[in-house]
């Protein structure tokens, strides 16, 4: 802890590579604890500190965090002129972070925390306070941002850019962000070697690269907190995110199939005739959803019989099928439900000042929110999904509108002023969920949400870019969104394929389009390319961290589009569960790590600097390069190869050199696709759920590098594997010698020469 002028400056390792950063006028919040997400305690271990005449430093053997002298600096002339009526909120500190050896990793120029006026136009934001509640500062902190920077995550924003430097994001939960919702995860990662983690939930402004500075800056708060994580890798600064807010469960193997939803199934019936449908038709799939309006009443808890005679024979039939099932459960409560007045004697909805519950009356008639940051709230809430849904069978929930719907701001929580915490619901709306499912049940969790927060990969979550739009512009904009949601230490991230909203009554294509739409005119109207949209983005789900379609068709199976679609779709969908073995030893690499496996370019290829802004090309896992094709009427695509290794044509098996740019054939039954020299590609055998138990059929390797590969198998269920009740066998390709060895676990009782296929030989 240290002193500069009125400030108070506090360093906290975590780790040798991992340091907090807090400064405040007030030293009780410079010294309190880090806010709400961060789960790990700090460790000194390794760290040493010393004084001198350019500051205190502090060092180990992986950082060297150097706090400077304050300055004292008296005006003269013109400046102390202009100082007679403007001045600065706090005493200038500066902190430099640097790598033993002296390379830059971060410097941290100034900082602010200054009471709300009028000069700077956040005045009104004082009438949130309430008299007992902490005093409300702006604050924030500028960096140095060399003009080779680039920056990645800051959770969701759908603008269609990769790179952040160059734009001004806001990040802050927002269902009507104008090109689709936004969701804040304040982290970011750079090519610098660090990550930062900007611990404060209220709304935050962050401005890249301006004026050669960074400029971080949230609505409210009574300090400057921030993590700084240093990483040789990628992967290392994902390693420091993991210990700071938790791991990233393994989800149940049927998370990692296909997810069938639409807005909305009316009926049990018409559950069961679309799950009947895909078993005729030996069609995989592993999850079938129910979407809202199945209830009598919002938050009456119940469903509604005249159309869901026996939701548990339901799912006795669904899990007969090899279906698990998923429902969608809002955390609102119209007067009226049964359980509203409860809910309202006890304090538990998310408020006004004088505790009126906020609703969204007169165009929002939804009812009002409950206030899940408050333990027994919370714990009420999951006993009530328990007893009523879990009873019946259903095995994973949809925990929709968790901004919250209701925007927080002038309202309260029980942690404290909505407009001070802002982007935390998410985190605890989804940890009421999983730690439930901790408590009562065997199974793993699965919880799908709209939003996030440092932290709730940790809760069993899965999300997805909310409620966007069926058009191509909408698709485009998808792949830069998901790489840097994903960037932002959330691993599961997948899109609505097809888009949400409803289709508009009539579309002209720019282009003939690529698939016939006569025969699905019921379904698509006179949207002609839309088929051909569909299409073109159910490829590029099945190679999303989950693979889910939603919409507001009549039908949304893969024998809604027209015949012509409907191969094109049965031909995607089995080949995600062919690679459903590659694809589960991922889960397994990111619960261990931290790291994603839909990952941008610049993660994997950052000696290459051709690829700091692609953003509409992706690794999946480490074999895989994914350019989805998002213009209408399009059947080649150009694509980047990075540099540094070769690169093999999935389709054609064509091997090519990595540094340049191919236009490659896109019929539309053909999604781009390469993989990387070196690669071990383990497949499965034919399934049609992953209840069932999948072979291996093939480990395909793709020569020209040396590789590694973890093939990973456990129950798929259940959290046994945190007992080590998994197995694991380590495949080793050896270029030299053209050879694969396996150790570890038996992955496979065939001859070798039975199962391995090496590309080329």
């Amino acid at each position: 802890m240290l002193s500069r002028g009125d400030a108070t400056v506090m360093l906290e390792p975590y780790a040798p590579n991992i340091v907090r950063v807090t400064l405040s006028l007030n030293k009780a919040d410079a010294v309190s604890a880090p806010g709400y997400g961060i789960t790990a305690s700090p460790s000194a271990a390794g760290w040493s500190q010393e004084s001198g005449t350019s500051g205190d430093v502090f060092k180990s053997d992986r950082m060297v965090v150097t706090v400077g002298k304050s300055g004292h600096w008296t005006p003269t002339g013109t400046a102390a002129d202009i100082a007679k009526f403007f001045n600065g909120s706090t005493p200038g500190v500066g902190i430099s972070f640097k790598t033993p050896d002296g390379k830059p990793i971060l410097s941290m120029q100034g900082w602010q925390m200054s009471v709300p006026n009028h000069k700077d136009g956040n005045a009104d934001i004082l009438y949130d306070r309430r008299p007992t509640d902490h005093e409300f500062f702006q604050v924030g902190a500028s960096f140095h941002s060399p003009k080779d920077e680039h920056y990645y995550g800051l959770g969701q924003n759908q603008e269609g850019y990769m790179d952040r430097r160059g734009h001004v994001v806001r990040c802050a939960h927002d269902y009507n962000a104008p090109a689709g919702q936004s969701v804040c995860v304040p982290f970011v990662v750079t090519n610098y070697g660090y990550g930062l983690m900007w611990d404060n939930p209220s709304r935050t402004t962050v401005a890249f690269g301006f004026n050669d500075q960074t400029r971080w800056t949230s609505d409210v708060g009574q300090r400057v907190s921030f993590f700084v994580i240093a990483g040789k890798t990628y992967d290392e600064i994902y390693e420091g995110y993991r210990l700071l807010t938790g791991s990233t469960p393994m989800l149940p193997k049927s998370a990692y199939g296909y997810i069938q939803c639409k807005q909305r199934y009316t009926s049990q019936q018409e559950v069961l005739d679309v799950a009947k449908g895909y078993r005729e038709r030996h069609l995989p799939a592993d999850v079938m959803v129910i979407d809202w309006f199945y209830y009598t009443k919002m938050g009456q808890m119940d469903m509604d019989p005249a159309k869901w005679p026996d939701p548990t024979a339901m799912n006795r039939e669904l899990h007969q099928m090899g279906f698990h099932s998923m429902i969608s459960i809002w955390p609102r409560f119209v007067p009226g439900s049964r359980f509203y007045d409860m809910i309202l004697k006890n304090g538990w909805f998310e408020h006004l000042a004088d505790g009126t519950p906020t609703n969204g009356l007169p165009y929002d008639r939804a009812g009002s929110d409950i206030d899940t940051t408050n333990p027994d709230a919370a714990k009420w809430y999951w006993d009530t999904v328990r007893d009523n849904f879990v009873s019946k069978g259903f095995d994973a929930f949809w925990a929709d509108e968790t901004e919250p719907d209701l925007p927080p701001n002038g309202s309260y929580f029980h942690v404290g002023p909505g407009t001070e915490y802002f982007n935390v619901y998410p985190l605890f709306h989804t940890a009421a969920f999983y730690n439930g499912f901790r408590q009562d049940l065997k199974s793993r969790a699965l919880i799908l949400s709209r939003d996030a927060y440092l932290g709730a990969q940790h809760n069993g979550a899965i999300f997805w870019s909310s409620d966007i739009s069926p058009n191509w512009d909408t698709l485009k904009r998808q792949v830069p969104t998901g790489i840097n949601f994903v960037a932002s230490g959330m691993p599961y991230w997948s899109t609505d394929i097809g888009g949400w909203q409803y289709l508009p009554g009539s579309h002209t294509p720019e282009h003939p389009p690529l698939l016939d739409p006569s025969d699905a005119r019921d379904n698509v109207g006179h949207y002609d390319d839309y088929p051909e949209l569909y299409t073109r983005w159910f490829e590029y789900g099945a190679f999303q961290p989950n693979f889910r379609s939603h919409g507001s068709r009549n039908h949304n199976e893969v024998w809604s589009y027209g015949k012509q679609a409907e191969p094109i779709l049965e031909k995607y969908l089995r080949l995600r569960y062919e690679l459903m073995p590659y694809i589960y030893s991922l889960g397994y690499m990111t619960h261990e790590t931290g790291a994603p496996f839909m990952r941008g370019l610049f993660m994997d290829f950052s000696n290459d600097e051709k690829v700091a802004n692609i953003g509409d090309e992706y690794m999946f896992g480490p074999a895989f390069l994914v350019a989805p094709v998002t213009e209408q009427g399009a059947t080649t695509r150009s694509v980047y190869l990075p540099a540094g290794t070769d690169w093999y044509n999935f389709w054609t098996n064509e091997r090519l050199h990595g540094g340049q740019r191919v236009t490659v054939a896109a019929p539309i039954d053909t999604l781009p696709l390469f993989v990387r020299a070196g690669s071990i590609v383990p497949l499965g055998e034919a399934v049609e759920s992953t209840n069932e138990v999948q072979k291996i059929a093939k480990v395909r390797v793709y020569p020209g590098a040396d590789g590694d590969f973890n093939l990973y198998s456990d129950d798929g269920t259940t959290y046994d594997y945190e007992k080590g009740k998994d197995e694991i066998a380590h495949l080793h390709w050896s270029d030299a010698s053209s050879k694969l060895s396996s150790t570890g676990a038996k992955a496979w009782t065939k001859p070798d020469a039975e199962i391995v296929e090496v590309v080329g030989k």
